[in-house]
């Protein structure tokens, strides 16, 4: 009887579970720790930057997206049709009031939606030449299981953020639905439970915002360029904004209002905007991580 037709008996069905839960296991512990070399290696070098260096990584990954313009903008053509899906979502569904906590919540998974861009300009800063299909030669990087836990940590702050955020319409505006867009408007704008509204999910915003810059903004890089393990490139993230606390806050508020401007009109401006931040977050990694 060959393998294929051998019938395994418990025992033996038993061990290959526990040989393939522990292989899995291993897989996990590499992907959060780095190799055992990349254990052993001091963590990665911060250096202190300024907003000089904030302008020309905004120039290097402007550079980026006009040499890969017709790439990139095909790629992220996909950015504004999910925000008008999101839209439609709300005003469909009767959960108007998570349409702003939806659009702004570009901001806390852009990281993540960005990891291709980041790719390219890798491969554009080795003289490759540069196209839209080496942004998934990220799923052929050594540091792609680490990269979707980051993601997927991503994503859970974005749904905690939607949670808050309704949790605060329902404090404030609510519990009742808005009978409709207009009627939404007048309770935001006319009345002081909509600016209280206004006030607090602003705070709370700006708080998720700030945790997902600071665990993200050199990760993501770092794990793409290096072997370090989602462990140690979370770490050097958070102490590049300890030692940059100035310049990150900037760098967080061009973020920030880059994407609101390129969420006018119908998300439209994302094309734009989108690659050019993510070009620009790898050059910028590179002038933060020695």
């Amino acid at each position: 009887m060959t393998d294929a037709q051998h019938i395994r008996n418990p025992v033996e069905w038993i061990w290959h579970q526990v040989g393939a839960t522990a292989v899995s296991a291993a897989s996990i512990g590499q992907a959060l720790l780095g190799s055992s070399e990349a254990q052993k290696a001091p963590l990665p070098t911060v250096r202190r930057i300024g907003v000089a260096d904030l302008r020309e990584a905004l120039a290097q990954g402007i550079d980026d997206f006009e040499a890969c313009r017709s790439d990139v903008v095909f790629l992220c053509l996909v950015y504004p049709v999910i925000g008008l899906a999101l839209a439609w979502f709300t005003i469909g569904y009767d959960v108007l009031p998570l349409l702003f906590p939806l659009a702004s919540g570009f901001a806390l998974v852009g990281p993540v939606v960005a990891v291709g861009l980041y790719e390219m300009s890798r491969r554009r800063e080795q003289g490759a030449t540069v196209n839209w299909v080496d942004a998934f030669g990220v799923a052929h990087s050594p540091a792609f299981a680490a990269i979707v836990m980051l993601g997927i940590g991503l994503l859970g702050v974005f749904v905690l953020w939607l949670a808050a955020a309704y949790a605060i319409f329902q404090f404030t505006v609510g519990p009742e639905q808005p009978a409709s867009i207009t009627a939404f408007a007048s309770d935001v704008f006319t009345t002081g439970t909509g600016w209280w509204m206004i006030v607090i999910g602003m705070g709370v915003g700006f708080l998720f915002a700030a945790l997902v810059l600071t665990i993200s903004v050199v990760s993501f890089p770092l794990l793409l360029d290096r072997d370090v393990g989602l462990y140690r490139a979370v770490i050097t993230s958070v102490r590049a904004v300890a030692t940059n606390p100035g310049t990150m806050a900037v760098w967080g508020f061009i973020v920030a209002c880059s994407l609101a401007i390129g969420s006018l009109p119908a998300f439209i401006g994302l094309i734009i905007v989108l690659p050019i931040l993510g070009h620009a977050t790898w050059h910028l990694y590179r002038k933060v991580v020695v």
